[in-house]
């Protein structure tokens, strides 16, 4: 039997996780749920209804597990634990700093509903947090570095969006070469996030609007861009469209350290990826969390879990022999 899907919140990420679902056999979509009119959608999937988020809880027993596909700033810390209390879900939260107050917000609402809530899905977190916990217990004398980009950053780019007077906008994030050069050499220097990526901001405004002001709630913005060397660049509508009309990213994750009795030989592990499309990829992985939580649930679990909680075979469409007999 398939695993049924809905996503909640039809922009990039959510057609990401559409298309996804499509080139999976085992996972499909239910319903697509929207804070806007049903239907101005045009989903890809043949026969599948658009449906007012205000209907949620209409089809508490006709979904498996519902993705929520809106943005960390202000959407997932209401709507994840909300939802949690009718579904099974999944997230793609990442305000690494706030993912604890998150997990406990969504653990209570599941353990109450007895659902499984999975959070801060995607690549980071998500597989760069698996790379950085198999790196750390593989070299326990050694030191992480994590570097984003050169992409544009989805949450990044919400965020600045909902600032008052801003029409649309892009953030790249940038890896400073130096540091990143210096790590692969074994240094392990001492890095600021600072030292580590820029932030290259570019904006449409609205007509009339107090740029400085923009730019100023920009570069303050705490957990996004304040503790970040930061520059903004305000553009037309046009320009946007023509020049930043993608969504590409990627970044590494490594891991220098020593091994020996006298930690004589350096060692490094990298993981790092490369993306045409940052939410089409991060899509993917929360269709796959959400072939886990759905095993989850069905094997009598609750609560909030993370990818870290995840056995590896939970997130593979293949059974057990298959995954001994092609990947072990």
């Amino acid at each position: 039997m398939k695993t049924r899907i809905a996503i909640l919140g039809y922009g990039n990420l959510g057609r990401g996780v559409e298309a996804a679902i499509a080139q999976n056999d085992d996972l499909e979509l239910a319903a697509v749920f929207t804070r806007r009119d049903p239907a101005s959608l045009k989903l890809h999937t043949p026969g599948v209804p658009a449906v007012s988020a205000s209907e949620l809880a209409a089809w508490k027993d006709r979904v498996d597990v519902l993705i929520l596909c809106g943005g960390s700033a202000t959407d997932l810390p209401v709507q994840t634990p909300l939802c949690a209390s009718m579904f099974n879900v999944v997230d793609s939260y990442d305000t690494h700093k706030k993912i604890p107050q998150h997990f406990a917000a969504v653990d209570a609402a599941a353990k109450a509903a007895g659902t499984v809530g999975l959070i801060s899905c995607g690549w980071d977190p998500g597989l760069f947090s698996l790379a950085r916990v198999y790196a750390g217990a593989v070299l326990p004398q050694g030191k992480d570095e994590t570097f984003w980009g050169r992409g544009v950053s989805q949450g990044h780019s919400d965020a600045i969006r909902r600032i008052e007077g801003v029409v649309d906008a892009r953030e790249y994030t940038v890896p400073v070469q130096a540091a990143v050069d210096a790590v692969r050499r074994g240094e392990q220097p001492e890095l600021t996030v600072r030292d580590k990526h820029l932030r290259e901001c570019y904006v449409v405004a609205a007509e009339g609007a107090d740029k400085a002001r923009i730019e100023r709630e920009i570069k303050t913005m705490p957990y996004y861009f304040d503790e970040y060397d930061t520059s903004v660049s305000f553009i037309s509508a046009e320009e946007l469209a023509r020049d930043h009309a993608g969504l590409p990213h990627g970044g590494s994750v490594l891991r220098g350290g020593v091994t020996g009795f006298d930690r004589e030989h350096k060692q490094t592990i990298e993981f790092s990826l490369k993306l045409d499309s940052n939410p089409e990829f991060t899509g993917s992985v929360l269709a796959a969390c959400a072939r886990a939580v759905h095993r989850l649930q069905q094997a009598g679990q609750s609560g909030c879990k993370t990818i870290l909680d995840l056995p590896p075979a939970l997130l593979s469409p293949l059974s057990p022999e298959e995954l001994r007999a092609h990947c072990l």
